[in-house]
Formats: C-alpha cells, sequence, structure tokens
C-alpha cells in the first residue's frame, strides 16, 4: 500500500491547525513532523507542546522525526506528546538497539533514519526492532531540497535486505518527493513517502497532489512486478 505522509515543516505556520486539518480532509495516510534543534540540523522547529497541541486536531497518526542530538533523553517526551510512530537518527544513536527497544516499550513504533552518506549496514542488526526505515533522499535540516538521485539504489538495496531477512518492514523516503520523483523511489521498494512542498506548494491543491502521487508511485509498483 501507497502511504503519503504530507511534512507539516512545509505548512503556513500561522494558519497551522487549518492546514493540518485541510491535508488531512484531502487524504494524508500519516503527518510527518519534523523535529529540529539546531544542533544535528542547522533549524529550529517544533517541540513537544506544539505537537501535544495539534494531537488534539486530528486522529490520524503522527510520523515524528527526531533530528536532534541525544534523542533518548526525549524520547518519553515526545512520546506523552502524542507522537505515533518516532524516527531517530542512526548518526546520533551509539546504542541504536537499546533506543528502539524503548521506543518500543514508550508504546510507539521506532524508525530507524538514515542520512544520505549513512550505510545500510548500520541497520542490519536491528532490522527486527523497527516499524519503518526512513531513507533520507536530502541531507536533512530544510524542506525544498532537490532529491539525490543515489537515494534510488540505496532504496533498491534495503528492500534486497529485509526481502532476505524475510521482514515486512515499510520503506519511507524523505526528501524531494514529488510527482517527478516518487515513482523511481516506488519501483525500488519504497511504500511510505514523506513530501514537503510536494502537496503544500501544489498549484493545484493538496488532493490533487497527493492524488497525483499516489497515482504515478502505483503506475511504477505495477510495472516493477
Amino acid at each position: 500500500m501507497v502511504k503519503i505522509a504530507p511534512s507539516i515543516l512545509s505548512s503556513d505556520f500561522s494558519r497551522l491547525a487549518e492546514e493540518i486539518q485541510a491535508v488531512v480532509e484531502a487524504g494524508a495516510d500519516l503527518l510527518h513532523v519534523d523535529v529540529m534543534d539546531g544542533h544535528f540540523v542547522p533549524n529550529l522547529t517544533f517541540g513537544p507542546p506544539v505537537i501535544k497541541a495539534i494531537r488534539k486536531v486530528t486522529d490520524v497518526p503522527f510520523d515524528v522525526h527526531l533530528m536532534i542530538d541525544n534523542p533518548d533523553q526525549y524520547l518519553e517526551d515526545y512520546a506523552q506528546a502524542g507522537a505515533d510512530y518516532i524516527g531517530v537518527h542512526v548518526e546520533v544513536c551509539p546504542h541504536l538497539n537499546r533506543t528502539l527497544t524503548r521506543i518500543a516499550e514508550l508504546g510507539k513504533k521506532p524508525v530507524a533514519v538514515l542520512n544520505p552518506h549513512t550505510p545500510l549496514c548500520s541497520i542490519e542488526n536491528v532490522l527486527d526492532l523497527i516499524s519503518m526505515v526512513l531513507v533520507m533522499s536530502v541531507n536533512p535540516g530544510f524542506g525544498g531540497q532537490k532529491f539525490i538521485p543515489s537515494s534510488v539504489d540505496k532504496v533498491a538495496e534495503l528492500h534486497a535486505m529485509i526481502s532476505r531477512r524475510g521482514l515486512d518492514v515499510p520503506i519511507q523516503v524523505d526528501g524531494g518527493i514529488q510527482a517527478d520523483t516518487i515513482g523511481q523511489v516506488a519501483a525500488a521498494g519504497a511504500r511510505v513517502f514523506v513530501s514537503g512542498s510536494g502537496v503544500f506548494g501544489h498549484a493545484s491543491g493538496y488532493k490533487a497532489a497527493m492524488d497525483e502521487m499516489r497515482e504515478r508511485a502505483r503506475e511504477y509498483v505495477r510495472h516493477s512486478g
């Protein structure tokens, strides 16, 4: 199943609740919430109070992507704020097994996140602990960046790795996802797609953007067999 997760980083913050309601009504499967600390990435965004506030707006699952140093220190805060998925970057988790296990203990779905340069071997031994793998197809920190083409091969290799293990772990892709890039990563094995400006900046509206991306992804999945 193809799922679209609009990133509220690209929404109009002055109308955040309305923007969330609009993309949910337009068919969002998840809401992607980019948490940035100004250290791990050069930007600052949402904290637990904002997530707790917008949790009241919708029941659609929150896919909270922690682009922060020392994520272990804040797992309980984000769990209590209303996250459903909690994604942590392997680059800042020296004890990744422990971190993923703790997320599951908090009743949330653990997501391992890989920067473009991070090798897949870094998660090979924890795949059985993961509810989803997020492959970054841009360097994190800012919305609206250009898709990195080598991400297609990385998704294909990850898909093969997961299949060899006989696991059912969805692959998510984040960065430069629009109608003209989603098909490539869908054919490679991705099924969950984060899109910020591709949804919120679409000239024909949120529903048209997501419908177009879903159809393009499904078309490539069908052709890839």
